[in-house]
């Protein structure tokens, strides 16, 4: 009862302190940073996307290829009859021209006969060549397409082969952050401080015990501390974007308090960790991002005090810079 009463007294005395346009600039910049968020989220679901669309795209191009060949094959085999047939006729045609020869000199009934059969088999045989040359060409514009479909297949194995790569060194450098930021953090094991990996990020996870007293949103020296040590690592890994989002429980302020909701006080208490890891730590301002989550993304949902204090918790997240990867994929 006593600890209730002190936190109305001190949101009285901080009531006193945050103009109104102050507050409505942090309220602003919440729902921005919050956008840019679900803009980050969308774009990593159309890498997914995209991703699994063009391993449809080459599983196609395989089956196509595998299609060319058996058509290839299957003419080759034609052409391959088709020249038999020909060499056949092209003694046939021997035979009947040496037979014509011989019975030049014979009745002109058989002679009209040999040149007739002799004029069907010239037709024929010029039949032949005309489908022997058009399925010749048919193989040739088959070749040229398996050719191009190949081409085409090995840029794009290419592609996914430099993707993998990327995105496997993607893996390595947050498996080691992940790494130096627990050995940067070992003195603080067993105060509220957690890390951990999730979705390819690495999410540093703090209770409220270790940065804040009960409503106030100023960083005590403890973790003024342990911010300083994760900034020094951080600053040495340039291409890491850094989430900072702040989380409360369930239960409201009360009226007249300087920090109208919780919505207020989550956004105030990034914005105070952000400070104090620009703090001389060469982290560049631009891969910074500052959210309020207030009471709406809590871990633990029950309605107990122990389910509450698991929720009032700051997380830092800390994610690849995959815009080479978009890149490519815009290629």
């Amino acid at each position: 009862m006593k600890r209730i009463v002190y936190i109305i007294v001190a949101l009285a005395l901080l009531a006193s302190c945050v103009p109104i346009s102050e507050f409505s600039q942090l309220s602003d910049k919440s729902n921005s940073l919050q956008g840019e968020r679900d803009d980050l989220m969308a774009e990593n679901e159309y890498l997914t996307v995209e991703n699994r669309e063009m391993k449809a795209k080459i599983d196609k191009v395989d089956e196509q290829e595998k299609k060319n060949i058996q058509d290839s094959i299957r003419i080759q085999k034609r052409v391959e009859e088709l020249e038999k047939e020909l060499a056949q006729l092209d003694r046939k045609y021997a035979d009947l021209e040496s037979t014509h020869d011989a019975l030049l000199r014979g009745n002109a009934r058989e002679t009209r006969r040999l040149l007739n059969e002799l004029q069907t088999t010239q037709e024929d045989l010029a039949t032949k060549e005309r489908l022997l040359k058009e399925l010749e060409a048919d193989v040739n514009a088959e070749r040229m397409d398996v050719n191009r479909l190949s081409a085409e297949l090995e840029a794009r194995n290419a592609r996914l082969m430099e993707m993998e790569r990327m995105l496997n060194e993607k893996e390595r450098i947050m498996s080691e952050l992940r790494d130096k930021v627990a050995e940067a953090l070992t003195g603080f094991e067993g105060q509220g401080l957690s890390i951990t990996r999730k979705n390819g990020n690495v999410y540093v996870s703090m209770d409220e015990k270790l940065l804040f007293k009960s409503g106030s949103t100023v960083v005590d020296p403890n973790g003024v501390r342990a911010l300083q040590q994760l900034a020094q690592v951080l600053g040495r890994n340039p291409d890491i974007k850094i989430m900072i989002e702040g989380h409360t429980d369930d239960v409201p302020f009360r009226k007249g308090s300087s920090i109208k909701d919780n919505w207020d006080l989550s956004v105030m208490r990034a914005t105070s960790i952000v400070r104090i890891l620009l703090n001389g730590s060469g982290i560049d301002p631009v891969n910074l991002t500052v959210a309020g989550r207030g009471e709406y993304l809590p871990v633990d949902p029950a309605d107990t005090p122990e389910a509450r204090r698991k929720n009032r918790r700051t997380e830092i997240i800390l994610s690849p810079d995959f815009s080479e990867v978009f890149r490519m994929l815009d290629l």
